[in-house]
């Protein structure tokens, strides 16, 4: 298999774009320095797009390996004929090969391995190919006969030839991959309670059924959930006639004497009955449940990432001076002032809640902060006692008339954080619940520099995170942190060690190195001395260089996003067009594409941009590149992200009525819709169904995580605290 000319038909690319970023990969350049430096190499290609194409790489290159090794191991056995070979080379997938090789495969002892042993696969062969349709089967199986080898009647060798038969059909590797895709196709999962008189949350698959094809991936989770938790019982069921008929095509001739199919017909049809139910049946469904496991799962993983994403991707909230308040009940609820950097000022509890409801006590220390620190966001997160102390504190605003306003951010994974060893390197002074504080602000006042602290899994983002493969979602996962570090940039004299460790090429002891080095030098006053990081060698320092940023530094570049190796190309352009270094550390050259539009006049912009790229001996996609960041240095891609949804009141979930009209942040994704804050105790929920007039396939083309909505209360389950909402008809922003 030609894998590049393969790469390049699935994803639609050119061949020699599939050529250069394979080598570049093989190189052992990361994705994401490949996806920002290389663009010349890859064609402008995203990291998301080069991550897909690494994992397909990877997938085939081991396809190709697994062909070798089976066809080494049946020539080992003196059975690999050309045929055979040819079939597996021309395998393009993986079940392809284990099929094809399935019949070679060395098995434990079976009833047809102990009747080969007894010298009954000639009688065997002679049945499975129809031949002497006019004789007794007993007749000729009478010659097989022979109590040395354990065959004592002819009944005996007869039933070990069809045993033989009925492995020969469930090994043959066309009828199990027409078997495979006729149950995928027609078949249906079914499921029933355990113990029906039990009531739990999988009530709805007590008595249950939908088609392999159709069912969704969220119930496909649930299901296995239930079964795990031994309160389903689950089984996949076809029409067995249908099978059976399908495989009679492949083997049986219908020998007709006298207008009557032969006995050795008869034989057949029996064998195929026992070749499916007892040898086929059970490994196709476990292959149809893996199957639904691993699509739904990779489903999940998709969505958890992309909403990971969009959160770590929010806005920063900068020069804000913070109050953020972790809520609690019995040990009330803690409170961390920080300053506009992050810095924390001074810390305290409040006991505004239940059993103590000190909301005078509580609402009289607020006061004290704001007065003496000069706040202006109040920070809630939203866990236990969340929306009491929303309530709190939005009293507290509206009765002192402060030009302050709240948010309610999600506080998932915060504990996680607080008693963590970084949590404990980095304040060990402090207890866990005013690190967890802390976390909440620095969350609203930098998202991603925050957040990364946290085990993604921790975020709490997504669907059925603690069922699905682990090793599956830490990956991707960790891809899409690295996408986010690395697409913002960091600040190389500021950013934790945590953050560092994200950057391409960086890793966690380079990381923890980089912070030792500025603790014992000062700061970074350029790129190139990170050479001197003890273990940051120049491969590392082209991986990583571009991503991290120095401010005030040695060298106006270094703040930017542009690349040591393309500084000289960057300089000669800013001398052509007559611009001042200083003109990067004052916010960019706006004028720049002006200035390049003046160069060639009655050229067009982008014939002159290429003959400026031969000039300063760089490509235009760097060109580009170099061109935007000029324009505005160290631009932040979360501008871009909508803005925090602040508050100054608050509803109670009593207050909603039918057909009400709120706006609302969207704090989770799932398959079947979204979850969406709008102020009360519980998010509300918009079902895929009422996300849009039009036809929705997944709610992701919709909405994402930390968008803000308009949505219509449509029902409201008051004993259970559920709220569902509908976008139709809603004008959006």
């Amino acid at each position: 298999m030609d894998i590049n000319r393969k790469l390049a038909s699935e994803f639609n690319i050119r061949e020699k774009q599939v050529t250069d970023t394979v080598a570049l990969i093989d190189e052992g350049n990361t994705i994401p320095f490949i996806a920002r430096y290389r663009k010349e190499a890859t064609g402008g290609l995203s990291d998301e797009l080069l991550r897909d194409l690494n994992d397909r790489l990877e997938y085939l290159r081991g396809l190709e390996e697994r062909k070798e090794e089976v066809i080494r191991l049946i020539d080992e056995q003196g059975k690999l004929t050309d045929e055979l070979r040819a079939e597996i080379e021309k395998a393009e997938v993986l079940q392809r090969v284990e099929d094809l090789y399935k019949p070679y495969k060395q098995k434990r002892a079976t009833r047809a391995s102990k009747a080969k042993e007894r010298g009954l696969e000639p009688l065997a062969v002679k049945i499975y190919a129809q031949m002497d349709t006019e004789g007794d089967p007993l007749e000729i199986a009478s010659a097989f006969v022979d109590p040395e080898k354990e065959v004592n009647t002819p009944e005996e060798a007869l039933q070990g030839a069809l045993d033989i038969i009925a492995e020969m059909i469930a090994d043959d590797p066309d009828i199990t991959a027409e078997v495979r895709e006729k149950t995928q196709t027609h078949g249906v999962i079914v499921t029933e309670a355990v113990d029906k008189e039990e009531k739990t949350v999988y009530e709805n698959y007590y008595d249950f059924a939908e088609g392999i094809a159709k069912i969704p991936n969220h119930r496909v989770l649930a299901i296995n959930r239930g079964e795990k938790e031994k309160k389903l019982k689950v089984k996949v069921s076809i029409e067995p006639d249908t099978v059976y008929g399908l495989i009679e095509k492949r083997i049986v001739r219908r020998p007709v004497k006298g207008g009557k199919p032969s006995i050795y017909y008869d034989l057949l049809l029996a064998t195929i009955e026992d070749a499916y139910k007892r040898l086929m049946a059970p490994s196709i469904e476990r292959e149809m449940r893996n199957m639904l496991t691993e699509r739904a799962e990779a489903e999940a993983v998709k969505i958890f990432a992309k909403n990971t994403e969009n959160l770590l991707m929010a806005p920063p909230v900068r020069g804000k001076k913070i109050i953020a308040i972790d809520p609690g009940y019995r040990t009330g609820c803690k409170v961390a002032v920080l300053d506009e950097t992050g810095k924390l000022k001074a810390y305290t509890t409040i006991y505004p809640t239940e059993p103590k409801k000190d909301i005078a006590g509580a609402q009289a220390t607020l006061k004290k902060i704001v007065d003496k620190y000069h706040t202006d966001i109040i920070v809630v997160g939203n866990g236990t006692a969340s929306r009491e102390t929303e309530e709190v504190v939005a009293d507290f605003i509206r009765k002192n008339g402060y030009d302050i306003q709240y948010t309610i951010v999600n506080e998932a994974g915060a504990s996680v954080y607080s008693a963590s060893k970084l949590a404990t390197e980095e304040y060990p002074d402090l207890d866990v619940t005013t690190r967890g504080a802390m976390s909440l602000g620095r969350r609203l006042q930098d998202p991603l520099a925050e957040l990364v602290k946290i085990d993604p899994k921790s975020i709490g983002v997504g669907q059925y995170q603690h069922d699905i493969n682990q090793k599956l979602l830490s990956g991707a996962l960790t891809d899409v942190v690295e996408n986010c570090v690395n697409r913002v940039g960091v600040d190389l004299n500021t950013a934790s060690y945590s953050l560092l460790s994200y950057i391409a090429g960086i890793n966690s002891a380079i990381a923890k190195n980089i912070v030792a080095y500025r603790e014992e030098n000062g700061a970074f006053t350029n790129r190139k001395q990170l050479m001197k990081v003890p273990k940051l060698g120049e491969k590392a320092f082209n991986q990583c260089a571009g991503f991290l940023r120095i401010s005030e530094g040695d060298e106006p570049l270094d703040a930017t996003s542009v690349h040591p190796e393309s500084y000289k190309a960057a300089k000669a352009l800013m001398k052509k067009l007559g611009m001042d270094e200083s003109a990067i550390r004052e916010g960019g050259a706006r004028d720049i594409e002006s200035r390049i539009k003046l160069l060639n006049m009655g050229k067009s912009y982008k014939a002159t941009i290429e003959e400026l790229a031969k000039e300063m001996e760089v490509g235009g996609f760097t060109l580009t590149d170099i061109i935007e960041e000029l324009k505005k240095p160290a631009r932040d891609p979360r501008e871009d992200a909508p803005p925090v949804v602040f508050r100054n009141d608050v509803k109670k979930f009593e207050d909603l009525k039918i057909d009400m009209e709120m706006t609302g942040t969207v704090r989770n994704v799932v398959d079947f819709g979204a979850f969406v804050d709008i102020g009360v105790k519980n998010d509300g929920l918009v079902h895929i169904s009422q996300l849009s007039d039009k036809y929705v396939k997944h709610p992701m083309d919709v909405v994402s995580v930390g968008d803000t909505v308009k949505v219509k209360i449509i029902s409201i389950d008051y004993d259970r605290g559920k709220v569902g909402l509908t976008m139709k008809g809603i004008k959006q922003k």
